[in-house]
C-alpha cells in the first residue's frame, strides 16, 4: 500500500510518500534530487517488511521551496513535522548525501525520534572532501556526469510546483551548502543512535575522513563499497539492500 500527502508546517508544505507496513524507516534524497532518483531501485525491496516513509525536503522535487536558503538543522526540523503529522513517534533514517546530513541532524538535535541511522555518501566537515572536488579550476571523473545533472533536472521539471524554478532552487541549496560548517567531535559524540556509515572508495569523501567520522560517534559501522563513485552509492543496490537489511534488523 502506498499513500502521498504534504504535511502543512508552518510555512512550507513538506511532500512525502508512505510505502508498506511495519517499524517506521525513513527515506532523505541526495541534494538536488527526488526520491525516485535517489531511491528508486531500493524502495520496493525496503518496503517490503517496513513501513517507509520517503520525504521530499525543502525546494526539492514536489515540495516547493521557501523564498529564503534552508539550514541542515532546518532540514531536520522539517523531518520531525512530518513524522508529527504522521503521528511517528521514532524512526530508523536512511540519508543519502546531503540526505544523509539531514538524518545525522535528527539524531543530534532530537534524538528521541532517531533509532538507527545509515548514513551514505556522508562526510561530518566540510573539511573531508577530496581537494578535487571542491576546486572549480579541476575536472575529476569523480563528479556527477552530464547526464547526472540531466535527469536531476528532468526529474524536477516533471513533479515540481513551479518547473522554472530550477535555477533558483538551486542556488538557494548552493547556499545551504556551502553555508554549513559541520559537526564538532564533541557533537557527534553525542549521539545515542547507532550509525552505519556507507563511502564508496572513489566517493567525493576521503577515506581518511570516513575512518574519522566513524571514530567519533559511540556506536558506528563504517562500509567502504569497492568501484563505487558518490553518485553511484545509492545505485549499488546488490551491496546495500544486504547490509541495511542486517543493519536494521
Amino acid at each position: 500500500m502506498t499513500t502521498t500527502g504534504y504535511a502543512p508546517l508552518s510555512d512550507l508544505a513538506v511532500y512525502y510518500e508512505v510505502h508498506g507496513e511495519g517499524h517506521p524507516l525513513v527515506l532523505l534524497h541526495g541534494g538536488a534530487l527526488t526520491i525516485d532518483l535517489s531511491f528508486g531501485p531500493l524502495l520496493g525491496a525496503l518496503a517490503e517488511e517496513r513501513q517507509v516513509i520517503a520525504i521530499e525536503l525543502q525546494g526539492h522535487g514536489h515540495t516547493a521551496d521557501r523564498d529564503r536558503p534552508g539550514t541542515i538543522a532546518g532540514f531536520a526540523a522539517d523531518v520531525v513535522g512530518v513524522l508529527d503529522h504522521l503521528g511517528v513517534e521514532q524512526a530508523d533514517l536512511f540519508g543519502f548525501s546531503l540526505g544523509g546530513l539531514v538524518a545525522v541532524q535528527v539524531a543530534l538535535d532530537h534524538p528521541a525520534r532517531a533509532g538507527r541511522v545509515v548514513a551514505a555518501a556522508t562526510h561530518f566537515h566540510p573539511d573531508g572532501y577530496k581537494p578535487e572536488i571542491t576546486d572549480p579550476a579541476q575536472t575529476s571523473d569523480l563528479l556527477p556526469t552530464e547526464a547526472d545533472f540531466a535527469a536531476m533536472v528532468q526529474a524536477y521539471r516533471a513533479v515540481a510546483p513551479d518547473p522554472d524554478h530550477f535555477d533558483k532552487f538551486m542556488a538557494n541549496l548552493q547556499v545551504t551548502v556551502h553555508g554549513w560548517t559541520g559537526w564538532t567531535p564533541g557533537q557527534l559524540g553525542t549521539i545515542t543512535a547507532e550509525t552505519l556509515l556507507i563511502v564508496g572508495d572513489k566517493d567525493f569523501i576521503k577515506l581518511s575522513h570516513a575512518v574519522e567520522f566513524h571514530d567519533h560517534l559511540r556506536q558506528a559501522h563504517l562500509a567502504v563499497l569497492p568501484q563505487t563513485t558518490h553518485m553511484d552509492v545509492i545505485r549499488r543496490t546488490d551491496l546495500l539492500l544486504p547490509m541495511i537489511d542486517r543493519f536494521l534488523g
